[in-house]
């Protein structure tokens, strides 16, 4: 038991240091001035009124760039058209559009955005989640990587902020577990990630893969069509932007559901690397090391886990919600594997107010109520 203890450790904490090195790397780059700044049409698919929506949509249209639109697919009733109507009163001179979505799809987000595609006038585009708040530069820093002609698409890291404890508990694991995963992918050769925070590819690759209808029975849309896009041989693009989302989740079993959800999703997209999360909870090996008298290695985990997460989440993403939560880094791991354990088991998820079956390669089925 001690030899599989000290295995296991070691190999937890080896992974901490290479997600050390990771958010130093990405920490200490020194992108090249944008030289490159095509026409692109955002998209946005909108789903009712998140916190902050308006400020969020305020901060793309406030975007200084030679030539953007902004095209929004709501359905129909939706709350958040007044909020657009107010941003096209106030922003006169930007192309701001609102598109009746009609395409009925089992991922309803991903049923909007062929609405929007077909609408789109510019030959860039630029996908984001209605809840993104944007700095002040988005737009050039992250269409200029496809000047580049090698490069598939362009994403982004995001921070999670929220209101709520719970919520603020859930940002705190996204900031310091789910984004140094997202720092490590590149370094070990994934091709194939892609963020809802900001995608950012040419039409034509979207075209060659067969738009956006092709990926409108998966779940997991983000990782589909960067799989997709990135098949051809063109890699993701990992931009040094940071974008902002806020988290809605009010309660505890709102962020349980979200998270299994999560959990579930990527156990039918990527089975290889959900097998291996566990590696990632160091939190987890150390409590064990603790337990069975190797505190020496419980104390190199946990302390590797916090720097890691402050490395990540405040030297990278600069969230606030990590340095009052710094005690909790290792706790998080425990939460998440007891989310991971779950999401081996089961097909059903909630998704919005709709109950969904997940098929083994990440499909989505609609039950009946």
């Amino acid at each position: 038991m001690i030899v599989v203890l000290l295995i296991a450790g070691f190999v937890a904490l080896a992974y901490q240091m290479f997600a050390l090195l990771a958010s130093i790397l990405h920490s200490l780059r020194h992108a090249p001035e944008p030289s490159w700044a095509p026409p692109v049409s955002i998209l946005k698919p909108i789903h009712g009124r998140d916190q902050d929506f308006y400020a969020a949509i305020r901060s793309h249209a406030a975007q200084i760039y030679p030539e953007f639109e902004l095209l929004f697919g709501v359905r129909e009733g939706d709350p958040a058209v007044e909020d657009i109507q107010r941003l096209q009163a106030e922003f006169p001179n930007v192309p701001i559009r609102i598109i009746q979505a009609t395409t009925v799809a089992p991922n309803g987000k991903v049923g909007t955005l062929v609405d929007l595609a077909r609408e789109a006038r510019f030959s860039v585009l630029l996908v984001n989640d209605s809840d993104i708040l944007v700095p002040q530069g988005y737009l050039q820093r992250v269409t200029s990587p496809l000047q580049d002609q090698s490069i598939g698409l362009v994403t982004c890291l995001y921070r999670a902020a929220a209101s709520s404890l719970a919520g603020q508990w859930e940002a705190l694991g996204i900031n310091t577990d789910f984004m140094p995963s997202t720092l490590v992918a590149p370094l070990v050769g994934i091709r194939e990630f892609g963020l809802g925070s900001t995608l950012c590819f040419r039409r034509e690759d979207l075209d060659a893969i067969g738009g956006f209808a092709s990926i409108a029975d998966y779940i997991a849309d983000d990782y589909q069509l960067a799989k997709r896009i990135t098949r051809s041989g063109k890699p993701a693009y990992l931009s040094e932007v940071v974008v902002e989302t806020h988290l809605s989740d009010p309660d505890w079993t709102a962020v349980w559901r979200h998270q299994v959800r999560w959990a579930r999703t990527i156990r039918v997209s990527r089975f290889d690397g959900y097998i291996g999360l566990p590696v990632t909870h160091a939190g987890l090996w150390a409590l064990l090391c603790f337990l069975g008298g190797l505190w020496w290695l419980g104390l190199m985990l946990c302390s590797a886990r916090i720097i890691t997460g402050l490395a990540a989440g405040w030297g990278v993403l600069r969230s606030s919600i990590v340095l009052r939560w710094i005690p909790a880094i290792p706790l998080w791991d425990l939460w998440a594997f007891t989310v991971w354990v779950t999401g081996l088991f089961g097909d059903r998820v909630q998704w919005r107010d709709k109950q969904m079956k997940l098929t083994r390669d990440g499909r989505l089925e609609l039950l009946k109520p």
